[in-house]
């Protein structure tokens, strides 16, 4: 892929985290021509790009640098994009709280990341100053908790909790532990990839439960998996802790077939099952990495037979206003046919037994 006009080849190792306009193109992340634009962008988005990660970019507008380096055209916001294009606000019965299934709700005790995504979806929230709970405000998001005995799954997010010190990620898991009618705790991590040095044994230890407790890495690019990754994941798994994966469809990170073979096989290598490849959510400023549903449904069409099945994801959408996430992948079985697609295309007729009823 082509580097930014005006960018000169990146070679270097990043040795610190970059979180200025003027570290970026110090690191010849960005042109200097692009610094007023970039400035404009930095007052409203965070920045973040740890040592870790950094080091993985190969020229700024590789699949790595795309996901982390700011870009003049997110001051762009196309009619069609939203500042909460989830709807978080609206099914958030108490800050921290989100809830838009019967069974399941989202905790989020803070709003900080290892690193800051540009296609974040709740990228006008999330920064290095913004969203901790405090005691009070984290004590009533876990009494609301306790008081809804229909929630039997809890999601912790944000932010990323695997941010949290030790002490106080196994003040939350102990909370959701002595909850009765809570059995599943899930967390959306991008920790593991973006600064694997944070996964010690003491934040493992902080996820000891008697609950099912289940990891979700986020994680777009092959690339991403690298020895420490293993070694932090090894870790979790070790402690019985099951992994999952999801990833967004970005153009330009893994809109293709070979990137996207190559990113499921890496979680399958990596022992996480590939779980959701979600549809970009319209945050403001991210129509550059939008890839239409129909060019999804045919990159997965073109994998299926190609990967085993343990790689293969739900695609999905969730829509807009809190409406909940529907898979969106490929069909082979047209609704009241007759007759069924194979991976290659060819049509089969189905056998008597199977037909649609009448």
């Amino acid at each position: 892929m082509l580097q930014r006009a005006g960018c000169s080849q990146y070679s270097a190792p990043m040795t610190a985290p970059i979180r200025s306009v003027d570290a970026l193109i110090a690191a010849k992340l960005a042109p200097e021509a692009d610094r007023a634009a970039l400035e404009a962008v930095a007052s409203r988005y965070a920045t973040l790009i740890p040592a870790a990660f950094g080091a993985l970019i190969e020229h700024p507008d590789d699949p790595i640098g795309r996901q982390v380096i700011p870009h003049p055209d997110e001051i762009r916001h196309a009619p069609h994009e939203l500042a909460d294009p989830i709807g978080d606000a609206a099914h958030s019965p108490v800050p921290g709280i989100v809830r838009r299934y019967p069974d399941r709700a989202l905790l989020k005790p803070l709003l900080v990341c290892p690193l800051y995504c540009r296609f974040c979806f709740r990228r006008e929230h999330v920064g290095p100053e913004g969203g901790l709970l405090d005691e009070a405000a984290l004590e009533r998001a876990l009494a609301w908790l306790r008081g809804t005995p229909e929630i039997t799954e809890v999601i912790l997010t944000g932010g990323d909790p695997l941010m949290l010190s030790p002490r106080r990620l196994r003040q939350i898991v102990g909370a959701l532990d002595a909850m009765p009618h809570v059995t599943t705790i899930r967390i959306h991590s991008r920790v593991p990839v973006a600064a694997p040095e944070r996964i010690t044994a003491e934040i493992a230890d902080a996820l000891e439960t008697e609950k099912a407790m289940w990891l979700v890495l986020h994680a777009n690019h092959a690339r991403e998996f690298g020895p420490a990754t293993r070694d932090a994941l090894r870790l979790l798994q070790a402690r019985a802790i099951p992994v999952l994966g999801q990833s967004v469809l970005l153009r330009g990170v893994n809109d293709d077939p070979d990137s996207l073979e190559d990113l499921l096989r890496a979680m399958v290598r990596h022992r996480i099952k590939p779980y959701y490849l979600h549809q970009l959510d319209p945050a403001p400023g991210t129509a550059r990495f939008h890839v239409p549903i129909g060019e999804g449904q045919a990159l997965l069409r073109a994998l299926r037979g190609r990967v085993t099945g343990l790689a293969w994801p739900t695609y999905v959408l969730d829509i807009e206003g809190g409406h909940g996430k529907v898979p969106i992948g490929p069909s082979y079985l047209p609704e009241g046919g007759e007759t069924v697609s194979d991976p290659s295309g060819a049509m089969h007729r189905l056998p008597t037994h199977a037909l649609p009823s009448s």
